[in-house]
């Protein structure tokens, strides 16, 4: 095992190339003694997919820090591929479900005509793997593992990411991420946040602003706002009995806030500005979240008070830092944020269940 640069294969992807995933003696080299290469995992979960074809998704040049919320990472030679999501059997049943990033030396180049070639699994990459899911620790017992993911070593595997380095945005056009008139609408967003925050007291007239021209114009309306309970007091909750496959409509943002305190937070969870362009529109419920690792310590922790997850309104790094990533992760949805809407009554929905499979802050 190796897992170092002499191993590396630059294959400079961009999004709608085709790929396979090497088999298991291939990635097998690749792979330090932990199981990882460049500090990135290979997870159990990967392994269903040795010799299968994909086509990539989006390149993951970039992405945001969900585990200290430091902003901007970057991360070098790696993409998203299609239906490539972590289903949570080897971390206790996380519910995450959080996108696979894969190392360019994980994959091949291929066509449309490539036929696939699936294998079993490799027994001494799969014992390799599996033992590297969890940390080795003298304070955790069998029945309180620290598990070891993707999501845990992000910050070990990537580098801090500045918003201003031009770099990342070249690599944003020049891989098929995002559209050119996206990055421009994007950063013009960026800059407009940095003077309504440092307005000196004149934020709620820039936010007055922003909302005139949008309405006009038929955009979204700003969406970074505080909510309207005072921090640190008690918020309040709903219980829908909402299950998975049932339809269900955004509240508007203002009733949103009205349930949120000064920080958009909700007993814990918060609400934030890339949730606001999907309120008032129709989604599919597809999950209830119970259980999610804590991507600092990798403890797996059962939620207080369950949420739920939409199909289709994933994040897509619209007005956040870092502009357009492309982890696609799913929000947290608070039963009290969304009201039921009878499936008779629901929009016609995209193949993808979605009304709209991205959103973007239209400037």
């Amino acid at each position: 095992m190796m897992g170092d640069a002499s191993v590396s294969r630059k294959l400079d992807l961009k999004v709608g190339d085709w790929v396979v995933v090497r088999p298991g003696e291939e990635i097998l080299v690749t792979l330090d003694a932990n199981a990882r290469f460049e500090e990135l995992p290979f997870m159990p979960q990967m392994l269903q997919r040795c010799g299968k074809k994909f086509r990539v998704r989006k390149r993951a040049h970039k992405l945001c820090d969900t585990a200290f919320g430091s902003g901007g990472r970057q991360m070098t030679d790696a993409v998203f591929l299609d239906d490539s999501r972590c289903d949570g059997e080897a971390y206790g049943g996380c519910e995450m479900r959080c996108t696979i990033v894969w190392k360019e030396a994980w994959l091949r180049r291929a066509d449309a005509n490539t036929s696939e070639s699936p294998s079993a699994p490799l027994d001494r990459l799969e014992t390799l793997v599996r033992t590297a899911t969890r940390r080795s620790s003298l304070s955790q017992t069998p029945s309180e593992p620290l598990y070891i993911c993707q999501a845990t070593q992000l910050p070990a595997a990537t580098k801090p990411l500045p918003w201003w380095k031009p770099g990342q945005y070249v690599e944003d056009y020049r891989s098929g991420n995002v559209a050119l008139s996206d990055i421009v609408a994007r950063l013009a967003f960026l800059l407009y946040a940095e003077l309504v925050a440092t307005g000196v007291g004149f934020g709620s007239a820039f936010r007055w602003i922003y909302d005139k021209i949008q309405s006009v114009r038929g955009g979204e309306p700003y969406p970074v706002r505080p909510g309207h309970l005072p921090g640190g007091g008690p918020t309040p909750s709903v219980n829908l009995g909402l299950k998975v496959g049932e339809f269900v409509r955004v509240k508007s943002g203002d009733e949103i806030l009205a349930t949120v305190d000064e920080f958009l937070v909700n007993r814990g969870m918060g609400f934030h500005a890339e949730m606001m362009p999907y309120c008032g529109k129709t989604f599919r419920v597809t999950q209830r979240l119970r259980k999610i690792i804590n991507e600092k310590t990798g403890q797996l922790r059962e939620l207080k008070n369950s949420c739920l997850v939409l199909e289709g309104a994933d994040c897509h790094g619209g007005c956040t830092r870092p502009l357009s990533c492309p982890r696609a992760c799913p929000p947290y949805w608070r039963e009290i944020w969304l009201e039921r809407v009878d499936a008779r009554a629901a929009p016609s929905l995209s193949a993808s269940g979605s009304e709209s499979a991205e959103v973007v802050i239209q400037q």
